[in-house]
């Protein structure tokens, strides 16, 4: 699932400097969209965020993690042991939304988030008005070159690929589990399991990046 390309530039800055660039994203003459892509625990969504609270009303947030496919059909489906893996999001209706929102010809478009404490996704929750200027969105599937996932590059002005490396998003993964409710043994498990093998291939598409992230810490 890697694409072939040349290397990303590296950075190692701060959260400022990252703010810095996507300022020049929301100041072109049309709405742009900023994709954010990293392995689960790597730091993207903090990033996202921090990025669109800088901005205030001129980005909004639309994550990936809204298409999770429900509980229920991913029992239905036989994938619910592996939930985070590529086949368990909606990955055409993400594509979808990312079209729609390139097009901005409505007045408003509704999107969907995902809530980890009940582990599901909520249609509707986010409303991206048509004067919003720049979309970040964030999620481990956006460099894939696999169907039809690889849509998403011309819809995207640029990709960053978040990594702070193995130890410490492993060391994350495993907290933010916890914190979820897991116990540790469990979280352990899941992150060095099905987390992993996922990492692995979302890895793989890295090279695809205009952007590589090492920085440790993009908190505000």
């Amino acid at each position: 699932m890697s694409q072939s390309r040349r290397q990303p530039v590296v950075y190692e800055g701060d959260l400022a400097g990252l703010i810095e660039r996507v300022q020049w994203l929301a100041k072109s003459a049309s709405r742009s969209i900023l994709g954010i892509c990293g392995a689960p625990g790597s730091g993207k969504s903090t990033l996202a965020d921090g990025l669109v609270k800088a901005l205030g009303a001129e980005a909004a947030l639309v994550p990936m993690d809204g298409f999770h496919l429900a509980n229920s059909e991913l029992i239905h489906l036989g994938r619910r042991d592996r939930k985070g893996a590529i086949d368990t999001f909606d990955g055409a209706g993400y594509v979808a939304l990312i079209r729609r929102l390139r097009a901005n010809t409505d007045p408003v478009v509704y999107a969907p988030e995902f809530r980890r404490e009940v582990e599901e996704p909520i249609a509707g929750a986010i409303a991206v008005p048509q004067t919003v200027r720049l979309i970040v969105t964030e999620g481990n599937y956006l460099l894939s070159d696999a169907e039809p996932w690889k849509a998403l590059g011309p819809l995207l002005d640029q990709t960053w690929y978040v990594d702070p490396g193995e130890d410490l998003r492993q060391t994350r993964l495993i907290a933010r589990h916890v914190a979820f409710g897991k116990a540790p043994d469990v979280a352990r498990s899941w992150s060095l399991g099905p987390d992993q093998r996922n990492a692995d291939m979302i890895a793989s598409t890295r090279n695809a990046a205009d952007l590589a992230i090492t920085s440790a810490d993009l908190r505000s």
